[in-house]
């Protein structure tokens, strides 16, 4: 998509009022002449080019459209071929302002300004990849014998071809159809049947074909034996089982049932296997390699999606996207600035009454930060940290005299931020590649233990995190200490089959280590680690049960747990739609490992369901002192992010 970007856009200008160009982007050679006529008739004539409506500027081939920052004196400037209809540019343009204008305002602000030290091309070239991704390339506009531009029809072109008919619903399909692919680089995990993998047909059917959805009749109560039948959804009907006599066979024997997506139920044969993470005894040597039932292999996710090299060589994760994402939508704040009112946290709006030059006392504070505790609660912080952060920005605050001409606000708005980046920033190195490296120099691998609560994505985050270390092409031993939830090995089968057809290209190493079920975790991390160590691997992740925070049975084994596989680093997973229970839950994990030995890092999981509430960073921290590490953003293998804190803040005071 980068390459249809680049043929699309030839330039993108940034320049001040005065004419000095602070940045600028070129994908094709264009003649200064375009944007100095531009800059000659628009900016300084001011004449527009009859039927514009000021909105674009035509020289040569070329057309121009353009905005500008009146508070920063700038104008943005997009050049491209007036053969073609770009669509999104209108969009780029704004959305290039407000991303250049906030991050680089502060430069911008100073005085006699000409120069500014900034990055800008990732920033830009992610943000044009996904609006044109999302308009679907460049559309040609086609010229008719006088020159003029019509755009293409209907029935010859293939820009504007009618969208394909909607999907029946699932009550209405009567026919089988080929399995649907599954996702790039998609975790393996339950799903509804509209998506799911099929069941695996009986040996000797067609593996990609859907079986047939069945559902319960009634029948006519007046006929004896024939109270209910069972009827295919394509209308073919039933018969039932006889033997070779032509009797009905008396043997029933008991079928496993499942349930579709319209809440029937459908009975399989006893021969139906549900495991889909060994391959199939009957399946030819393609099928085996493709998977049993018969799904392709998975997609290779391309690196520049989720991270980058360094010039040591190293793959580092990326939190460029939630940046700008945050930068977006964030509400502008013109207004704000201007007038004094609108926008910002609720609590500033008790401060714009003050006069400037005042000394601040208690009574003043009390119910601005009565109103800053309810912003902390709705963003989903716990009331013990929310209450712990109000009291140190009024302590901050307290005696603090306000300039003659400073707005009460400034000074608030810097208390709350350091006092929310003093609890988000670790206090320790969080380069886990670079502990990992060192770690090498030994014969033992560097062992890193996954813990949390019950569904919160343990086994989906060490998969994540797995995947990340194979790009850096670290030979990873995954051990299933998981022993009690059904399908938790099998489940961790098919993310090693996964990662290893994603990192064949890489030369990343990833074996899965396992015992069954029903025996002892620690016991197992404890070989696990000895098994690494005897065949040379860089690094051990160790999967684990999850269980309550409050049990004290549950988690009295974790102490025996950590002293038998002595893990590097042990990381919990916390997601960020709890509420308050986090603190609890942080604090009974980092004193489950004994008096030596406590939690090292947060994963937090499902930072993509909570928008901007994501008070759990907060709380966690706060509760324990320890850092966040990782980010968990989506439901694919590259979905993992490192924190950003500028951008957590900035969420938070939103």
């Amino acid at each position: 998509m980068a390459d249809a970007a680049r043929s699309a856009l030839d330039s993108f200008e940034i320049i001040t009022t005065s004419g000095i160009l602070l940045w600028s982007k070129k994908y094709a050679s264009v003649n200064p002449n375009i944007v100095n006529s531009f800059i000659s008739d628009v900016l300084i004539e001011e004449r527009m080019q009859p039927g514009s409506d000021g909105k674009w500027y035509k020289k040569d081939s070329y057309t121009l459209k353009w905005t500008s920052s009146n508070d920063f004196g700038l104008i943005f400037i997009a050049v491209y071929q007036s053969l073609l209809q770009l669509t999104w540019i209108d969009e780029l343009l704004d959305t290039v302002k407000k991303l250049f204008t906030t991050l680089y305002g502060e430069q911008l602000k100073k005085p006699h300004t000409s120069t500014i030290e900034c990055h800008f091309d990732g920033y830009f070239e992610n943000r044009m990849r996904d609006l044109e991704k999302k308009a679907g390339g460049p559309r040609p506009i086609a010229s008719d014998v006088d020159g003029r531009s019509t755009t293409p029809t209907t029935d010859k072109g293939q820009w504007d071809a009618p969208p394909p008919p909607p999907p029946m619903p699932s009550i209405m399909k009567s026919h089988p159809k080929p399995t649907t692919p599954a996702p790039v680089g998609s975790l393996a995990k339950p799903v509804t049947p509209e998506i799911a993998r099929p069941i695996s047909p009986a040996p000797g059917s067609a593996s990609h074909l859907l079986s047939v959805n069945k559902r319960p009749v009634r029948g006519s109560r007046g006929r004896r034996g024939h109270a209910s039948a069972t009827y295919p959804s394509s209308g073919e009907e039933v018969s039932p089982a006889r033997n070779e006599k032509g009797k009905k066979s008396g043997k029933n024997t008991k079928k496993m049932r499942r349930w579709d997506a319209d809440g029937n139920a459908e009975e399989e044969g006893p021969d139906t296997v549900l495991d889909y993470s060994a391959p199939n005894a009957n399946s030819t040597d393609e099928e085996a390699e493709r998977g049993r039932d018969g799904t392709r292999k998975v997609d290779y996710i391309d690196q520049k999606e989720w991270g980058s090299k360094t010039s040591k060589g190293e793959f580092v994760l990326k939190d460029l996207d939630m940046e700008v994402s945050a930068i977006l939508k964030e509400p502008d704040r013109k207004d704000t600035n201007e007038s004094g009112s609108g926008g910002g946290l609720g609590a500033f709006s008790f401060f714009r009454n003050f006069v400037g030059g005042k000394v601040l006392t208690k009574a003043d504070l009390e119910k601005p930060l009565a109103a800053m505790l309810d912003q902390l609660l709705r963003k989903n912080v716990a009331r013990e940290a929310a209450l712990q952060v109000c009291d140190s920005v009024g302590k901050s605050l307290i005696g603090q005299k306000t300039g003659s001409f400073q707005s009460i606000e400034v000074p608030v708005r810097a208390a709350l931020e350091a006092a929310l980046r003093k609890i988000l920033t670790p206090t320790n190195s969080l380069d886990l590649l670079r502990e990992i490296q060192t770690k090498r120099s030994g014969r033992r691998p560097y062992v890193i233990s996954i813990v949390g609560v019950n569904g919160v994505g343990k086994s989906t985050n060490l998969s994540k995190i797995c995947f990340f270390l194979l790009q850096n092409k670290y030979k990873v031993l995954v051990a299933a200490c998981d022993t009690f939830r059904s399908g938790a090995v099998e489940q961790l089968r098919v993310h090693v089959r996964n990662l290893k057809e994603l990192t064949e290209r890489e030369g990343g190493v990833v074996e899965l280590y396992e015992k069954g079920y029903g025996k002892d975790a620690a016991n197992i991390a404890k070989d696990a680690v000895a098994h690494g160590e005897t065949e040379g691997y860089d690094v051990v992740l160790i999967d684990t049960a999850g269980r309550r925070h409050n049990d004290q049975r549950l988690m009295s084994s974790l102490e025996k747990f950590a002293k038998f596989a002595n893990p590097d680093k042990i990381l919990m997973v916390g997601e960020a739609l709890v509420g308050t229970d986090s603190v609890l839950q942080a604090r009974n994990f980092n004193a489950a490992f004994g008096s030596d030995r406590s939690l090292d890092g947060f994963i937090i999981s499902k930072c993509d369901t909570v928008g901007d509430m994501i008070g759990t960073l907060i709380s966690m921290v706060f509760a324990t002192g320890i850092p966040v590490l990782f980010l968990g953003v989506g439901q694919n293998y590259q979905d993992l992010r490192t924190l950003n804190i500028s951008w957590a803040v900035k969420l938070l005071m939103s």
